[in-house]
């Protein structure tokens, strides 16, 4: 449940940014840069503030493996 949220988070910001930088004003596209930056973070250190913010909020995290 936690990958679904992270994803509908992230992907919801990334748009969101783009809209801002067509209609508003350029300086947006760094909203989009910081999110690329945190996700490449994230790949390397495995830590995710979003992660972080959303367990406190009580998203459970997925089993690892599948159960039969």
């Amino acid at each position: 449940m936690l990958n679904t949220y992270f994803r509908v988070i992230v992907g919801t910001m990334v748009l969101l940014s783009v809209v801002l930088t067509y209609y508003v004003n350029q300086n947006w596209m760094w909203f989009t840069v910081f999110i690329g930056a945190n996700l490449i973070q994230s790949a390397f250190t495995k830590w995710c503030l979003l992660e972080t913010i959303l367990v406190k909020l009580g998203i459970k995290k997925e089993s690892e493996g599948c159960k039969i």
